[in-house]
């Protein structure tokens, strides 16, 4: 006998996620609470957050249509943020190369 796959709207998910945060009790109690598994309200956060949805093996799932069509300030502003991490990025780099530079030096 084969298990029909539930599927929930998503107001429901995006309530359910609303609930989580604004309740401050843990994932596993929201999630037993509302009949789900753990693993689904938590990729539902990582979806409402912004972040890519991950499928039942592990692999990351292609983004929905509602990210590829995002605004071009949309766009704009993530590539601007994305700059400005890459340039930290580098300088945390440069930094942490000259500290191995100055540790590596044999002790006079």
């Amino acid at each position: 006998m084969t298990k029909t796959r539930r599927e929930f709207t998503p107001e429901f998910k995006r309530e359910a996620v609303a609930l989580l945060e604004s309740s401050g009790r843990p994932l596993m109690q929201i999630a037993t609470e509302l009949g789900i598994s753990p693993s689904m309200l938590r990729n539902w956060r990582s979806v409402v957050h912004g972040g890519i949805p991950r499928s039942r093996a592990g692999s990351k799932v292609a983004p929905t249509s509602s990210a590829a069509m995002a605004s071009p300030a949309d766009q704009a502003a993530e590539i601007a943020r994305l700059r400005r991490e890459l340039d930290r990025t580098r300088m945390e780099r440069d930094v942490l190369k000259k500290a191995i530079g100055i540790f590596a030096e044999m002790p006079k």
